[in-house]
């Protein structure tokens, strides 16, 4: 087996420098020490499990260990609005409520609290996948063949919000940074969910295709199925494969070799159909590969409802490296934190060439009575069954993933340019003002111009065709929840989207406002398919009362002086009058 460059990511500390430095330096503090709150599942610890049991197993020196700068809200605002990143950098348990407009912006359901440090912790995950020295640009770069970053591979982050536990999708941040180097990315997912997150992202773009492996049905977050093939440019690059519960390593395998087989354009694997390889030869040809390991696809998990064993998982990883083709490794799900620092680790033994020679029996370490009783490097498969081989929907969802794989056409040509090393930006010596305070007039300008787009907005709606005013932008998972919430819902208005929880599994409305939270103070709900006006406002700027106008205003300012002398009503107005609510007084 042919020796591999293997570059990992782990934080152990909160300087703001970047250095290369091995994990012997200890700091007070790591990626693993922030906690999404008592009773959530989602346990950050396990990043530090994982870390340990892999220095156990001295497989460190035998990598280059890099702890990469944290992203900054700039390199996070690639793809997330900078309302948003603005928003996480702001939030604290104290302000949410007020912040996310009672929990229907931003952070929306239970599933997403905001926990002290939230904006740190997503610099960390999301600075492994992109940062200066994260896997993205090492293997860019050609520093590294694989690169692993186990606190990454959070895909259900959406553009303007988190979902499913994720707050900043580092995965779609990780393959824009790849598109500047390489012309075609695949991204694989192997977690129980499905990717939605990742999907929505590239779904109008033939240049990264996504092949998602999950489970299906009523189920977190309710998106995946094979007719969601791509839009546009992107029509037949989004793969699915949409599996039921109980799937054992035998079944996943069946899938997983020959869809992959197909993207690769290999010949030589006994799992693959010939005339099948022989039709998919040209498809894709990935210059790089993104695998998200979610370990919640293994059996006993607390939230999923596989059957893989430790080596199922990691056969994925086994079978990509034979490609010899640029690979990041992520994470992702998993909530039985034994099982998945298990599970990593084997993973990182298994992109190092090592796995046939590390010793079943765990090493001491740290955690070491985490792992009993038995104390093994395994994950075991249960007794559940395979509903996929028990009704025979595996076979048809095999044919039907390669079928419309055949259907592809040849992989597309880019044509590439030299990428610049720097912004402009970075070029001029331009730095950030994070810290020039904004005077007020800056403040309110910003927020009156917030609330007459949103005006504008409600004022224009457009009644084009659903093809016409298609936006990659929009969740896909929210039309489809409401075609599948249906029978959830009495009604259902065009302000409001579906959502699905992870933690309970139900369906929950929340209002659209995709721009802006003035009409949150005012009433006025923007339409969804509202178009840009961005030179006809209603807004006006009053000379007599020095202020911007926006609709019913009261033309005349009042001294307090002379209004305390006429007790309190304007000139020429009565106690009756509906319009002194709204007039300005001068200080």
């Amino acid at each position: 087996m042919s020796k591999r460059r293997v570059a990992y990511y782990y934080d152990r500390g909160s300087s703001k420098f970047s250095l290369r430095i091995p994990l012997t330096l200890c700091f007070a503090a790591d990626a693993g020490a922030y906690t999404y709150g008592l009773g959530h599942p989602m346990k950050p610890h396990r990043i530090r499990v994982t870390h340990d049991l892999v220095s156990a197993y001295e497989m460190l020196p035998k990598m280059h260990v890099l702890r990469p700068t944290r992203a900054s809200p700039e390199t996070m605002s690639s793809f997330h609005t900078d309302e948003y990143i603005h928003f996480l950098n702001r939030v604290t348990p104290e302000t949410a409520e007020e912040l996310t407009y009672h929990g229907t912006r931003f952070l929306v359901g239970e599933d997403n609290p905001a926990f002290d440090g939230i904006f740190e912790f997503c610099s960390i995950s999301a600075g492994g996948s992109i940062s200066s020295e994260g896997a993205a640009k090492r293997i860019a770069s050609g520093a590294a063949d694989i690169a692993i970053n186990w606190a990454g591979g959070l895909h259900h982050a959406k553009k303007r919000e988190a979902s499913g536990f994720c707050y900043i999708n580092d995965i779609v941040l990780g393959i824009l940074e790849l598109l500047r180097t390489y012309p075609r990315v695949l991204y694989i997912d192997i977690d129980c969910h499905h990717g939605d997150g990742v999907e929505e992202a590239f779904y109008t773009t033939d240049r990264v295709m996504t092949c998602s492996f999950h489970k299906f049905g009523e189920y977190f977050p309710g998106t995946g199925t094979q007719d969601d093939r791509g839009r546009g440019k992107g029509k037949g690059y989004a793969v699915n494969v949409p599996l039921k519960d109980g799937i054992t390593d035998q079944s996943f395998q069946s899938v997983f070799e020959p869809v992959c087989n197909g993207l690769f354009c290999l010949q030589d694997d006994i799992h693959a159909r010939d005339q099948i390889i022989t039709k998919i030869l040209e498809v894709f040809q990935p210059s790089a590969v993104v695998l998200q390991c979610g370990a919640d696809s293994l059996a006993g998990d607390k939230l999923g409802c596989f059957n893989l064993t430790m080596r199922g998982h990691a056969h994925c990883v086994q079978f990509l490296r034979k490609q010899n083709v640029p690979l990041i490794l992520l994470g992702g799900g998993g909530y039985t934190v034994k099982n998945v620092a298990r599970t990593w680790t084997y993973e990182t033994a298994c992109a190092l060439g090592i796995e046939d020679t590390i010793d079943p029996l765990l090493p001491w370490n740290e955690y070491f009575e985490w792992f009993g009783p038995r104390y093994r490097l395994e994950v075991v498969e249960n007794n559940m069954d395979d509903l996929n081989v028990k009704d025979g929907s595996i076979d048809k969802v095999r044919e039907t993933a390669l079928e419309h794989l055949s259907q592809l056409n040849p992989a597309p040509s880019v044509g590439l340019h030299d990428v610049p090393r720097e912004s402009v930006g970075q070029h001029l010596g331009l730095g950030r003002d994070d810290d020039e305070a904004r005077d007020e007039m800056d403040l309110q300008l910003a927020q009156h111009m917030r609330y007459a787009y949103d005006l504008q907005e409600s004022d224009s709606l457009s009644e084009t065709s659903d093809d016409d005013s298609w936006d990659s932008d929009e969740s896909i998972s929210s039309r489809q929840h409401a075609l599948r919430a249906r029978r959830f819902q009495k009604s259902s208005t065009a302000s409001s989207r579906t959502r699905m929880s992870l933690l309970t599994g139900q369906y929950f409305d929340v209002p659209v406002h995709e721009a802006g939270y003035g009409h949150f103070e005012h009433g006025a709900v923007p339409g969804k398919a509202a178009k840009r006006r961005f030179f006809q406002s209603s807004a006006r700027w009053d000379e007599t009362v020095e202020d911007v106008i926006i609709g019913k205003h009261v033309p005349f300012a009042i001294p307090i002086g002379e209004l305390m002398e006429r007790g309190g009503q304007p000139p020429g107005g009565d106690e009756g009058d509906e319009d002194w609510e709204d007039a300005v007084m001068d200080p």
